[in-house]
């Protein structure tokens, strides 16, 4: 298959504890792919590498095959964007008027959005399901919508690449599954290779084609949900005992309770 971004062998140091070092990954074209591991395993920053939010101490990273630090920052984002895991929700505008900013890379900073880029806008937002909200102000909209509204400010970009920090962080199990059927729409309807960071197991099981667990700022496996989804790998990466079920064609986890380890009692010296 073909790769659309690939680091090579990047490192990025926090503290002389806490470091990515010699990292390499790739993705390839139309794919649907979820980091996983336990905090502070790396993921996060990896995801800014990939992006340039951080700057990597080595290596480099190719976004269909051109090295990212040579591009423009307007050309990388008319291919790829990003949503961080933390995005100002109390900003004074309407969805339509985020939306729009979507449109940013391809306007000069005195240009206004011609009839061809509001007709993108108008499609971010009939995909996203906004149309009927697209006037109001986004702090009027509940915690679903309001993600839907960055996605749909994400893909006015027109990118092939979307990438996501955790983007079912704070919202109920219902509008989880809301952005969570809109991703894998967009994967499937658009080809658009799909990169997230996901806390919840499962969901990054039932909804990713490949899984890729980091613990340490390494890689410690990778496959599809069931190559990766067995009780030592459960055992070895989270520290807990899980037992392993299929659930259709996709692996659904049960923890049991943290691995036991030889503990003093109080008291004991």
């Amino acid at each position: 298959m073909e790769n659309i971004l690939k680091a090579d062998q990047l490192s990025y140091r926090y503290t002389d504890t806490y470091c990515i070092k010699d990292f390499s990954i790739s993705f390839n074209k139309g794919e649907k792919v979820s980091i996983i591991g336990p905090n502070g395993s790396g993921k996060s920053t990896i995801l800014r590498l990939l992006t340039r939010l951080l700057k990597s101490e080595t290596g480099t990273v190719l976004l269909e095959g051109e090295k990212m630090n040579q591009m423009k920052e307007k050309e990388i984002a008319k291919k790829l964007a990003m949503l961080p895991q933390v995005n100002n929700h109390k900003l004074d505008l309407t969805v339509r008027d985020l939306v729009t900013h979507g449109r940013n890379p391809y306007l000069k900073w005195f240009e206004e959005p011609n009839a061809e880029h509001q007709t993108h806008i108008d499609w971010a937002l009939a995909v996203t399901n906004l149309t009927k909200f697209q006037h109001r102000p986004l702090l009027a909209l509940s915690g679903g919508e309001r993600q839907r509204a960055w996605i749909a400010m994400a893909i006015a970009q027109t990118p092939q690449i979307l990438i996501l920090d955790e983007p079912t962080s704070y919202l109920d199990i219902s509008h989880q599954i809301e952005v969570m059927e809109l991703l894998e729409d967009l994967n499937r309807s658009l080809g658009m290779t799909i990169i997230m960071v996901l806390h919840d197991l499962n969901q990054a099981a039932r909804y990713s084609a490949r899984l890729i667990a980091m613990k340490n700022g390494k890689v410690v496996r990778q496959g599809t949900p069931s190559d990766v989804f067995d009780s030592d790998f459960f055992r070895e990466v989270f520290a807990i005992e899980a037992t392993v079920h299929l659930d259709g064609d996709k692996p659904i986890y049960t923890p049991i309770g943290l691995v036991q380890r030889k503990q003093k009692k109080i008291g004991e010296m």
